[in-house]
């Protein structure tokens, strides 16, 4: 559904490297490599981290699997003659960076506001092609077993009503009553 919708906003082409169930992010970062090597693109864009298990990983990964500069958390992109000059945040402010081209680059939420597709274009975007490759096909080894394993999966317990207070005498009472301070 992701990759339709980048062809309704205007890619040319879509292409799904598989990875085996349960891949994690070095699993990812291999099809990826492979992929990146069979289509030699100069820059390679991708989100921070997973949404699934928010590891932050793969973009760098990549990059040091295919040798390549990398700039991550980019909120700025300017593409220059061989080059990519990156903007970053970083703790102390913005930090500028230029890398050579190729390199990966790992997005920032701020780096673009999004694009939201037509209905037109949705129903264009249904016949345009979208090419699976498995592992196989990218010439990988087969998988091994699983780096990680998730053991336990639960959410948050819920949390408890609010409490008026009406100054602060009566909000500090009521931390020290609860041993908050």
């Amino acid at each position: 559904e992701v990759l339709r919708t980048a062809l309704a906003v205007g890619a040319d082409r879509a292409l799904l490297a598989e990875a085996p169930e349960g891949a994690g992010p070095a699993e990812a970062a291999r099809a990826l490599g492979a992929l990146v090597r069979r289509e030699r693109p100069q820059l390679v864009l991708l989100g921070k981290q997973a949404i699934d298990d928010d590891c932050n990983q793969t973009g760098q990964l990549l990059a040091a699997i295919l040798d390549w500069p990398q700039g991550t958390f980019v909120s700025r992109v300017e593409l220059e003659e061989g080059a990519v000059r990156v903007q970053r945040e970083v703790d102390g402010g913005l930090e500028t960076l230029r890398l050579r081209l190729p390199a990966v680059l790992t997005a920032d939420l701020r780096l673009n506001e999004p694009r939201y597709a037509t209905l037109p274009n949705i129903m264009k975007a249904k016949k345009k092609p979208l090419e699976v490759l498995g592992g196989e096909e990218l010439g990988l080894p087969p998988p091994s077993p699983p780096r990680l394993r998730v053991l336990q999966l639960q959410e948050p317990p819920a949390r408890g009503g609010g409490q008026r207070v009406q100054d602060a005498a009566e909000l500090l009472e009521r931390l020290r009553g609860g041993g908050c301070i």
